[in-house]
């Protein structure tokens, strides 16, 4: 069995400034259409990497970053708490995160989907998350060959991230293929449940 989750010996590898250039935070910006948001929750973040970009480019109040990984949660507050205050480790579950009902603008995942067991739960705890007309993006592999990334029959197909999305309450679902190595989906919470 191929172990799916990120090994955290290889932590500098999500510092990869290469990351940025393979997925551009303009480039999802101008997918997402947000108007002014002031909460982001990163699902999976890591070492804070994209949260970083995403601070410095949106200029959010705060940023939750969460991971389930012990070693990440304390390689932020050592590398990223104190340069940057509006990004706040936070220790998640694999498929629940310690943050209240509705609190963000926006919630995004970048290369995770492919190590959960089950999306699906991932998916609907961002809904459940979402304020009212939030977005989400989730961003991965695409299921080809390619000399980067993970294994190629881990990896998700955008079709079924997109179900995921529908089937737990997102409306206007897209999918975007442009990048060369990544998909995107992008969601909105329905204002009304």
């Amino acid at each position: 069995m191929i172990e799916k989750k990120f090994d955290p010996k290889k932590l500098h590898k999500l510092n990869d400034p290469q990351r940025l250039i393979d997925i551009p935070p303009d480039y999802i910006w101008e997918k997402l259409h947000l108007e002014k948001p002031d909460i982001f929750v990163e699902i999976g973040a890591g070492t804070a990497f994209f949260s970083i970009a995403f601070l410095q480019k949106f200029k959010p109040s705060t940023i939750y970053a969460c991971d389930l990984s012990e070693v990440m949660i304390n390689w932020m507050k050592e590398n990223v708490s104190s340069k940057y205050p509006a990004i706040i480790p936070v220790k998640a579950e694999e498929y629940t995160v310690p943050l209240e009902d509705g609190i963000a603008d926006l919630v995004f995942m970048i290369n995770l989907h492919h190590e959960l067991e089950n999306p699906s739960l991932s998916v609907e705890e961002a809904y459940r998350i979402l304020k009212p007309d939030g977005k989400i993006f989730i961003a991965d592999w695409k299921k080809e060959d390619m000399p980067e990334g993970p294994p190629t029959k881990i990896r998700c197909l955008p079709e079924n991230v997109k179900q995921q999305m529908i089937n737990a309450g997102f409306k206007d679902v897209a999918i975007y293929s442009e990048l060369q190595k990544h998909f995107l989906v992008v969601g909105k919470r329905a204002i009304y449940t």
